[in-house]
């Protein structure tokens, strides 16, 4: 890895309030989302996604979207996200105002059928009507490929299969694409291989990683990704989170993690750690059971102790 060429600043994109909560057992109440929302606003993230614009029988944690996207207070310098499935989620997200949408497909044909009850072909016919919705709404749209590192049906998926649904992406208009680690299957020499092949490729094209930590390679997908090119990443408050839809599907990599790390190696975040730990310290509470997520718990590295007291008495 080649330590002096990582990026000199790295955006941190929040997603527990849509990716963290969509699997939760019990519901988190509509005010303490919104108050989530505000509170990780305030920390110095990118961008957050804040809820998604799905049917509530599928996803019942989020059927409290249009609420949720109209009362949040929005603070100058954070792009708020939702995610639209189809024409009919995109048409109430901007009219809820918000600032992007993100378009979610599989490049896994089964995944994509059990997720969307649609064959990529017809999620793509979707997103043009969707592209067509938006236009002179001065909203972005963002692609992101599920199970772009691997399939928990058909397993791995070729390069040239990623990099042609991007092309399709980029011929509807979209702003930026996000490659997703939908089960957490990625290895990092994957990683670098499809990242730098994308750069490659599509050298100016906006382009987040979102890895889950399913099988603890999170972080060192991360880096890979780093030494690679990339420099957005998606991440989870406490490392909640995971896909309904895919079996052992678990967390997110941890938005507190992922920023700790960082820092430690020497790359800008913008992002206010102590803000953000004291912000994942009451996820235990709201949600009900203990979170994924390491230096909530450890602290800090830089964090130190005083001495055994039985050395000050020596």
């Amino acid at each position: 890895m080649n330590w002096d060429a990582l990026p000199s600043r790295v955006h941190v994109q929040e997603v527990v309030t849509r990716d963290g909560l969509q699997i939760e057992p019990r519901f988190l109440p509509t005010p303490d989302k919104i108050a989530l929302i505000d509170a990780l606003s305030e920390t110095g993230v990118s961008k957050i996604e804040v809820t998604s614009f799905v049917s509530p029988r599928a996803v019942p944690n989020l059927a409290d979207a249009r609420e949720v996207a109209r009362a949040i207070r929005r603070r100058p310098g954070v792009t708020y996200v939702a995610l639209v499935p189809n024409l009919r989620g995109a048409q109430e997200a901007l009219d809820a105002g918000m600032d992007e949408l993100n378009l979610v497909m599989s490049v896994s044909e089964t995944h994509n059928l059990a997720n969307m009850r649609m064959t990529p072909a017809q999620s793509l016919a979707g997103f043009r009507a969707i592209t067509e919705a938006a236009k002179g709404s001065g909203t972005a749209l963002n692609g992101s490929i599920a199970t772009a590192f691997g399939c928990p049906f058909e397993g791995a998926q070729p390069e040239a299969k990623v990099l042609a649904l991007i092309e399709d992406y980029l011929s509807l208009d979209l702003d930026s694409v996000t490659l997703a680690d939908t089960t957490g299957m990625a290895n990092p020499r994957q990683v670098a291989s499809l990242v730098d092949a994308v750069r490659r490729r599509f050298p100016a094209l906006p382009l987040t990683l979102h890895f889950h930590n399913t099988r603890g390679l999170g972080l060192a997908n991360v880096l890979a990704a780093l030494d690679a090119g990339a420099d957005r990443f998606d991440a989870s408050l406490g490392g909640l989170g995971g896909c309904p839809f895919a079996p052992g599907a678990t967390g997110n990599i941890s938005t507190e993690d992922l920023v700790h790390m960082l820092g430690e190696m020497g790359v800008t975040t913008g992002v206010d750690l102590p803000a953000l730990l004291a912000l994942a310290r009451t996820l235990p509470a709201l949600v009900g059971h203990d979170t994924p997520g390491q230096v909530a718990k450890a602290g800090r590295s830089g964090d130190l102790h005083p001495a055994p007291a039985h050395l000050a008495a020596s």
